[in-house]
């Protein structure tokens, strides 16, 4: 990659530019039935759906075909992954972010800005922008792929350079082994927008938006909007560029120096229950393990002092706060209410910050940060994962079946 369009690839970043406006950015099922009254819409869920209905209008109809589905469709439903196109179960539906004039990815930006919170929508922004620097360098390949979701490698005997949108605006097929799966497309041409059900105010539906290492699943339910499950994480999180060090992916590191200094704070015997292992786990409850159950390990907030209970909460929030502030307060609500049966878990080196595992475990809240070694520094290849086992796509609202 040359100096010139790394360069740009930071400037835009630090800058907070829209990807749009970025000449670098183009480089190289099972049935499912609903039964429940929805509540009115709030000021904040008018707004998803103006904004929602806003960036429909602009949408050909064959676009507008592409990316709404029924409600009832549970396939489209669960149909997001931490793999680039042409990763393992990475077969996205919806409309791609290199389909899409800059007045669609404006609307659409928009209507990722009436969701998520302002650092939720620069944490986007700076995921999309890190998988164009992986394209642009040829680089996110590592060893063969053993089709676990921990890996993002391209599986033996696939090229390995990130691969050219072909005329059909797909990933080219020819060339591959015979029974191999696509070639491995990287960069913000491969980033999908789809919606489940119809955006409205009085019944339920779904905004979908993800590429590699990125899956926000909104439910929209009248005032009320949940992320669960939702993936985010990134590589690479940080770049060195004329000796300097610039973060592309924002939020992730102030989640890992918050959960770092929380482990700080605990006396021996905290720390000898919070500290599961020394060796890093990795990402249990990813794509394709909705459902799963995942016991309550390490210390929970009932044997933390006041002062961790505080810190405890700002590592939380530091994660659920790519969402809106009006859902997000009442979100912290609840987890506020669960905090003594809400647990802290490590896994990996105590000595630092970014290249551990860590785990919040509660009754209405599942956190994991999962640093992967597979590219050298753990800490700057990460997948995480936040989760409600209490009302995973909205089925607390919207009693789905």
């Amino acid at each position: 990659m040359n100096k010139k369009m790394l360069a740009g690839l930071i400037l835009a970043t630090l800058c907070g530019a829209s990807l749009y406006s970025l000449s670098v950015a183009s480089a190289g099922g099972a049935g499912t039935s609903m039964t429940t009254s929805t509540p009115a819409a709030d000021a904040q869920t008018s707004r998803v759906v103006a904004a929602a209905n806003a960036f429909l209008s602009t949408l050909s109809a064959a676009q507008k075909k592409a990316a709404v589905f029924a409600f009832t469709d549970q396939t489209q439903r669960v149909n997001w992954s931490n793999f680039p196109l042409g990763g393992p179960g990475a077969n996205r539906k919806g409309v791609r972010w290199g389909e899409m004039n800059p007045a669609q990815r404006a609307a659409l930006m928009t209507l990722l800005g009436s969701v998520l919170s302002p650092s939720g929508v620069e944490m986007v922004k700076g995921q999309m922008l890190a998988d164009d620097l992986v394209r642009a360098t040829d680089q996110g390949a590592g060893p063969a792929s053993t089709g676990a979701q921990g890996s993002d490698a391209p599986a033996a005997g696939i090229a390995t350079a990130a691969t050219k949108p072909a005329s059909s605006g797909q990933p080219p097929a020819g060339g591959l082994p015979s029974g191999s799966r696509p070639a491995i497309s990287f960069g913000s041409d491969y980033y999908f927008v789809s919606f489940v059900g119809t955006p409205s105010a009085s019944s339920p539906w779904m905004l979908q938006f993800g590429g590699h290492h990125l899956a926000i699943n909104a439910t929209v339910v009248g005032k009320d909007i949940t992320l669960s499950p939702s993936l985010t994480g990134g590589e690479p999180i940080k770049v060195t560029f004329n000796d300097k060090t610039y973060t592309l992916v924002p939020n992730v590191p102030v989640e890992a120096q918050a959960a770092y200094a929380l482990l700080q704070t605990l006396s021996a015997a905290q720390k000898a229950r919070a500290v599961v292992s020394t060796t890093r786990a990795d990402l249990v409850l990813g794509p394709g393990h909705d459902g799963q159950v995942l016991q309550p390990e390490g210390l929970p907030g009932s044997a933390m002092t006041a002062a961790q209970k505080t810190q405890f909460l700002a590592l939380i929030r530091d994660r659920l706060g790519i969402l809106n502030a009006d859902d997000l307060a009442a979100k912290m609500t609840g987890i506020t209410q669960h905090l003594d049966k809400t647990y802290f878990a490590w896994f990996g080196p105590t000595t630092s910050a970014g290249a551990a595992y860590h785990r919040v475990t509660g009754p209405t809240v599942i956190i994991e940060f999962a640093p992967q070694a597979n590219d050298g520094d753990p800490s700057n290849h990460l997948h995480n994962m936040y989760r409600d086992p209490t009302n995973e796509y909205g089925a607390a609202w919207t009693k789905l079946k």
